[in-house]
């Protein structure tokens, strides 16, 4: 839908990971089809979340670590749209910045990597798994506790490298992210959502922009995915009424089958002992809602005390490093 009010160039902001810039050019080359008047341009940026490997993001302040100079750049206005994992998006977006839109999802599942081993079920007693996600390692250690979990940071290559160079038995990556890279062949079985339930947001990409460029907003609406929306915002919904963070192992997961949402959420202490679930199922209208009353239902179950200790913990761990 060309027009000639719309801009001459567009800025696309993205971190310079292999994955980020394929997303990022991804959503170019869509865009670029869509308005072939407009010139689409891609500027890389290397975040602190890229920075910083030795250590897990749940020690170091999240997943907004990834995104946290792409949003200066949009407000410094070096870039019009930035392209992220909505994964990585925090559940509260600062004032001033808005999600343009939310693409349609890729596969949303967990996936199981090993060179030896045909799934987890597999693994002898002490094998060692790795994971930089506090979520898989609550339900590993649910699941497996004769399993030893260890941190895994780095893009999807060096983590597939220290994998074939023998650190690991095994580890757990996003399967959207290897299918984007043409990894799939590395996928050695897919996590059922019973087993690892996924990330919110997992395998979604969101579009971001400043609040006030409506005229942006407009443009992105083409590659807005009402249903993916639908899902991804009663994940969100649960997330942010829990204080979801990189510090707090949960997970959620909406799926329409039907007409119907069926929302899956749990949040767990990190060595999996205590696993609070619950799912809830609805007018995919009414997500958000959702979202909020599953929350509701996990704090009722236990969820509240599990979410308390972590924050005493969290705030312990603050005063004495």
């Amino acid at each position: 839908m060309p027009n000639s009010s719309n801009p001459a160039k567009i800025i696309i902001a993205t971190r310079e990971s292999i994955l980020a810039l394929w997303q990022a050019n991804f959503i170019r080359e869509r865009l670029s089809k869509l308005y072939p008047q407009t010139e689409f341009n891609i500027f890389g940026m290397t975040t602190r979340g890229d920075q910083i490997l030795d250590m897990s993001l749940s020690k170091i302040g999240g997943k907004g670590l990834f995104i946290k100079e792409l949003e200066q750049a949009l407000e410094d206005r070096r870039a019009d749209i930035a392209v992220h994992s909505m994964k990585d998006v925090p559940m509260d977006m600062p004032e001033g910045f808005a999600l343009a839109a939310i693409a349609e999802r890729e596969d949303p599942r967990d996936a199981f990597i090993s060179n030896q081993y045909a799934d987890l079920s597999e693994l002898p007693a002490g094998s060692v798994v790795g994971t930089s996600s506090l979520r898989r390692e609550s339900q590993l250690r649910a699941h497996f506790p004769h399993l030893q979990v260890k941190p895994l940071r780095g893009n999807v290559q060096t983590r597939l490298r220290k994998l074939d160079e023998g650190e690991f038995a095994a580890i757990i990556l996003a399967a959207a992210g290897l299918k984007r890279l043409g990894l799939a062949d590395r996928i050695t079985a897919l996590l059922s959502p019973e087993l690892s339930l996924p990330a919110v947001g997992q395998g979604a990409l969101g579009i971001e922009c400043r609040a006030d460029r409506a005229d942006l907003i407009k443009l992105m609406q083409p590659l807005h995915h009402p249903e993916t929306a639908q899902c991804v915002e009663a994940e969100r919904a649960m997330s942010r009424a829990l204080g979801g963070s990189c510090q707090v192992p949960l997970g959620g997961f909406a799926e329409i089958t039907a007409g119907v949402l069926r929302l899956r959420g749990f949040v767990a202490s990190p060595d999996g002992t205590r696993m609070i679930s619950n799912e809830i199922s609805g007018d995919p209208e009414t997500g958000m809602g959702m979202g909020a009353q599953l929350a509701r239902n996990l704090k009722e179950q236990g969820a509240a005390e599990i979410l308390a200790m972590l924050e005493s913990t969290m705030v312990a761990t603050v005063s004495h490093p």
